[in-house]
């Protein structure tokens, strides 16, 4: 059994935290919206849950922080992150 979270650790809860932890859950391939419950979150392939039970309480963790210091920024830390993983590149 695996225990180990593949959830990336928040180190800020500030705007460039949030684009930072945006961008490592991108690499891994686990982005998700920030609106959507983690524990309902299936992947596609299986029909499986993303998260376990653990990563779920860790992700809910940190969507409190940054919801809680930021606001609606957290969509905008996000965003150009889910534009990216869609091939879409915004400009500078």
């Amino acid at each position: 059994m695996n225990t180990q979270s593949r959830i990336p650790k928040l180190n800020a809860a500030n705007f460039d935290g949030a684009l930072v932890w945006f961008s490592e859950m991108q690499m891994r391939e686990l982005s998700f919206h920030p609106d959507d419950d983690p524990a309902e979150i299936v992947r596609i392939s299986n029909w499986g849950k993303m998260f376990s039970d653990t990563e779920v309480s860790e992700l809910r963790f940190v969507m409190n922080e940054l919801f809680n210091s930021l606001g609606d920024g957290v969509y905008e830390a996000a965003y150009p992150i889910v534009m990216k993983a869609f091939g879409q590149y915004l400009d500078a």
